[in-house]
C-alpha cells in the first residue's frame, strides 16, 4: 500500500455506494452516510491523519471512475461524472465528519483527565503512586521535589484565556519540552517545575506579571513527593492572602522569604493579647484606631524615617511627628525606642494578620 491509498479497512463498501449512486444518480442513504461517519471515527481512533485520508478516497474515486462503463453520448458521461463525484463529496464529508467527531471527543476525554489529574494533584486526592504513575503522561516525575508558583490578576483565568496562552508561549519559547506543567485553578495561573529549576519559576512570575497587567506571583518553597506539590501550592496560595491581608505590593512574592508571620500568627490568641494591650487604646483617638495604625505602618515601612513616612502619607512631617507623639500618649510606647518600636511593630504586623481593628479579636 502506497501512502495515497485508502487502507481496506477504511474503504469497505466505498466501491459499491459509488457504482449504485453515479448509476441512479441518486443520494446517499442515511444507513450509507451513517456507515461512512463509523468508518471515520474508526480512522481517527487509529491515528490516522486525516489528510492523508481524504487523498486516499480521492484516489479511490478515480479508480472507480475508470472503471464505470463509457456511456455513448457526451452528455450521458457527463451526467455519470456529476452523480459520481456528489455521491463521492457525500460519503467523504461523512467520513470527515464522523473523524472529527471522534477527534472532539478523544480532546475532551484528554483535557478531563488533564483536568482531573490537576485538581487530584493540588489536592493531594489520590494514591500518591497512582498519581506518580499519571504525572508522568504530563511531564513531571513526582519523585523529584517540585515547587510551584500561583500568579493572581484581575480576571479569573481557565486554560483557554488569552492569558494563559501567552504565559504559555513564552515558558514554551524559552524551556520547550522541560518537565513543567502550566494550568489554571480557582481563576488562577499556576506553574509546577523542577525544584531545582528556579529560573522557570522566575520566567513564569515575570510574564505571569506583565500578562496580568500587574497581577501578584507567589512562589512556594520546593518539597519532594505528590505530597510537597500540594505544599508548595499552598504556601503560595498562604503568600497571596498575607500580600491581601498586609498591603503587600510586590509583584513576586517568596514563601521562604515570608516565614515570619507564620511563626507570629502560630500562637493566636498571644498575637491577639498583645495586639489589644499595646494597640487598644487607640481606639480612643478622634477617627479611631485606624489611621494611627496607617501612621505606624508607614513609618515602620519607611525604615522609622520621618520625612518618607510622611511623603507616603501625603503629610508634612510636622504633622506626622504630632501623630508619633499621639500615639505614644495613648500606648506608652515610644515609636524612637528600640524595644518600645518593636512591640509596636509586632503589634502592627498582628493587628494586619488579624484584620484589627475592623474585626473583634
Amino acid at each position: 500500500m502506497t501512502q495515497w491509498e485508502l487502507p481496506e479497512e477504511y474503504a469497505s463498501g466505498y466501491a459499491g455506494i459509488l457504482v449504485d449512486a453515479s448509476a441512479t444518480g441518486r443520494r446517499l442513504t442515511r444507513d450509507e452516510l451513517e456507515s461512512r461517519r463509523a468508518l471515520g471515527e474508526l480512522a481517527a481512533r487509529g491515528g490516522h491523519g486525516l489528510r492523508q485520508l481524504v487523498v486516499g478516497h480521492l484516489s479511490a474515486t478515480r479508480t472507480i471512475w475508470r472503471s464505470l462503463p463509457v456511456p455513448a453520448g457526451a452528455r450521458e458521461a457527463q451526467a455519470l461524472t456529476d452523480s459520481l463525484l456528489a455521491a463521492a463529496e457525500q460519503a467523504v464529508d461523512a467520513f470527515a465528519e464522523g473523524y472529527e467527531q471522534a477527534q472532539r471527543l478523544a480532546v475532551r476525554q484528554a483535557e478531563a483527565a488533564r483536568r482531573e489529574f490537576i485538581d487530584d494533584l493540588l489536592h493531594g486526592r489520590s494514591d500518591p503512586g497512582h498519581l506518580s504513575e499519571r504525572a508522568e503522561r504530563f511531564g513531571l516525575r513526582l519523585a523529584h521535589a517540585h515547587a510551584v508558583a500561583v500568579a493572581s490578576g484581575p480576571d479569573p483565568y481557565d486554560d483557554l484565556h488569552p492569558v494563559t496562552h501567552r504565559v504559555e508561549s513564552a515558558l514554551t519559547t524559552r524551556f520547550g519540552d522541560r518537565q513543567i506543567l502550566l494550568t489554571t485553578k480557582a481563576g488562577r495561573l499556576v506553574c509546577i517545575a523542577p525544584g531545582n529549576q528556579d529560573d522557570v519559576l522566575a520566567h513564569f512570575a515575570k510574564h505571569a506579571h506583565d500578562a496580568t497587567g500587574g497581577g501578584q506571583v507567589a512562589i512556594g518553597r520546593p518539597h519532594p513527593g505528590a505530597g510537597g506539590v500540594v505544599h508548595s501550592y499552598e504556601e503560595a496560595l498562604n503568600a497571596l492572602d498575607l500580600a491581601d491581608r498586609m498591603a503587600l505590593t510586590a509583584p513576586v512574592l517568596r514563601t521562604a522569604d515570608l516565614l515570619v508571620f507564620p511563626v507570629l500568627t502560630r500562637d493566636r490568641q498571644a498575637m491577639a493579647d498583645l495586639v489589644r494591650t499595646t494597640l487598644g487604646p487607640l481606639r480612643q483617638a478622634r477617627g479611631g484606631a485606624e489611621p494611627l495604625l496607617e501612621t505606624l505602618s508607614a513609618y515602620f515601612d519607611a525604615g522609622c524615617t520621618a520625612a518618607e513616612a510622611a511623603r507616603r502619607l501625603s503629610l508634612s512631617v510636622r504633622a506626622l511627628t504630632y501623630r508619633l507623639e499621639r500615639i505614644h500618649q495613648y500606648t506608652g510606647a515610644d515609636p524612637s525606642d528600640a524595644m518600645q518600636r518593636y512591640t509596636l511593630q509586632t503589634a502592627v504586623i498582628g493587628a494586619r494578620l488579624l484584620g484589627w481593628p475592623g474585626q473583634e479579636i
